[in-house]
């Protein structure tokens, strides 16, 4: 892997007028600031439509994407919103994604685009070289046929055809808009890393039109789910609800559903970083009857026959294994034989001895390392938060021995961007030195997340020069 860096930021972070961010003129100032820096790579969440509580790693397929990153002005450049539709569409706030606002009024706005839009030969042939996105399509016009009720209940089975053709264009249309985005940051220099999220809803286009790869009973409901085991951090461990793969089932076709799921991701991405690498190993399985994941139990998953049909479809590019939490040796060793990079986060490497993986003097050439993910506090706000034991020793391991936190801050970046890891990702909250108000995600908090934004005028305050100098002296620009 070549020496990098990078930022983690997702799209609905940029600065911008409409509510969350775009891909508009922003998006390609947001690659200006990066090439800057003497940063290479931009780390996004998945792409997919998000939740009810606005997360995107829970969807209504995997091969969706979110029609709210579609820039409006583009849309009324082209005449398909009017001055007066994109004025009423204005924000209130510039510092946080509006998300009620955006699930209240922004679905109807596309559908008037789409009606002047009209029918079309370019989505009809797109829809064609994608068919996951127009059974995606199909299920969110069904779902709405269907008072929005799941899709084991449904009764209607023919859409309405305005609400297919509003799908159909704003997937359409994310396509075209993203394409000229990611063409500018290749032409820059600067490579995409995307998000996957190891497992799909119940209640989505995956399983309603493909449910013999799942673990589902006759009634097309599961018979266990997906979660994780009680910790540390939670006593009954973590119902997730997902169903599980019918593992057996997806080997005996070559991973068909898996493969195309890749292809989908790297046609919009130059990398992907798998979600919870571990359930590849093992994953965890919950009768569905249960209320709790107390009573789960490990199972052996496909390991390495679907990680050479992964790589026999995804080529060269870059694929990241996320081996945190409780790893064992067998999912070690299937992150060593996959050759995928691990990832290694700064905020765990003072929680154990000195072997632990996460201090920067054990980073293995092969890993990307993080201050912190989107579900970490900001850098900042971790030094805050720790006792004061920790964070003496992490200022003493960083260098740092004064007793000003503003001056500390530098030696902790400083000492990642010196670490032998391959690549460096750092959460934009962590360039502007911002504390834990930013945070993008509370793990276990339903309400409150994923809303961060960022202003130009926040932008401004970085210093790009030392970024680049610093990419420049430790050899990762």
């Amino acid at each position: 892997m070549k020496r990098s860096s990078g930022v983690l930021m997702h799209v609905s972070s940029l600065w911008g007028d409409y509510s969350e961010g775009s891909f508009g003129s922003e998006a390609l100032e947001w690659i200006d600031f990066l090439c800057d820096c003497g940063f290479s790579v931009w780390q996004t969440l998945p792409f997919c439509l998000p939740d009810e509580y606005n997360s995107p790693y829970k969807s209504f397929s995997a091969f969706s994407v979110n029609p709210y990153f579609i820039d409006l002005p583009t849309l009324r450049r082209r005449g398909l919103i009017t001055d007066a539709e994109l004025e009423a569409a204005r924000q209130e706030t510039p510092y946080s994604c509006e998300f009620d606002r955006l699930n209240g009024e922004r679905m109807k706005l596309l559908s008037k685009a789409a009606k002047r839009f009209g029918a079309s030969k370019r989505i009809d042939e797109f829809m064609a070289e994608h068919p996951h996105v127009e059974s995606f399509c199909r299920f969110m016009a069904l779902r709405k046929a269907n008072g929005d009720a799941p899709w084991q209940e449904w009764s209607i089975d023919i859409p309405d055809s305005d609400e297919l053709c509003t799908w159909r264009f704003t997937q359409y249309t994310f396509f075209e808009q993203w394409e000229e985005i990611k063409a500018y940051a290749n032409r820059r220099g600067i490579s995409i890393i995307g998000d996957i999220p190891i497992y799909v809803a119940l209640d989505s286009s995956d399983v309603w039109s493909d449910p013999s790869q799942f673990q589902l009973d006759r009634n097309n409901m599961p018979v266990s789910v997906a979660g994780v085991p009680p910790d540390y951090f939670c006593e009954d461990g973590q119902l997730w609800g997902n169903p599980l793969y019918d593992w057996d089932k997806m080997s005996g076709d070559g991973f068909r559903w898996w493969r195309e799921r890749m292809r989908f991701m790297t046609e919009l991405f130059d990398g992907v970083r798998i979600d919870h690498f571990r359930g590849l190993e093992s994953y965890f399985t919950i009768p569905a009857t249960e209320k709790t994941a107390r009573n789960g139990k490990w199972v052996k998953g496909p390991g390495m026959k679907l990680i050479k049909a992964l790589r026999e479809e995804c080529g060269d590019k870059l694929l990241i294994a996320e081996d945190l939490g409780d790893i064992t040796p067998e999912v070690h060793e299937l992150v060593r034989e996959s050759g995928f990079p691990g990832m290694r986060v700064l905020q765990f490497a003072f929680m154990g001895d000195k072997s632990s993986p996460h201090l920067p003097h054990n980073y293995p050439q092969n890993c990307i390392a993080y201050t912190g993910t989107h579900d970490n506090n900001t850098l900042l706000g971790y030094v805050w938060e720790i006792d004061e034991a920790t964070r003496r020793t992490l200022f003493a391991y960083c260098g740092y021995a004064g007793g000003d936190w503003d001056h500390a801050y530098d030696s902790l970046l400083r000492t990642m961007f010196a670490s032998h890891a391959g690549l460096l990702i750092l959460p934009v909250q962590d360039l502007l030195f911002y504390g834990s108000d930013t945070r993008f995600n509370t793990p276990g908090k339903s309400d409150g997340n994923w809303s961060y934004r960022l202003t130009r005028e926040q932008l401004k305050n970085i210093d790009r020069a030392k970024l680049r100098e610093w990419n420049r002296l430790y050899g990762r620009g």
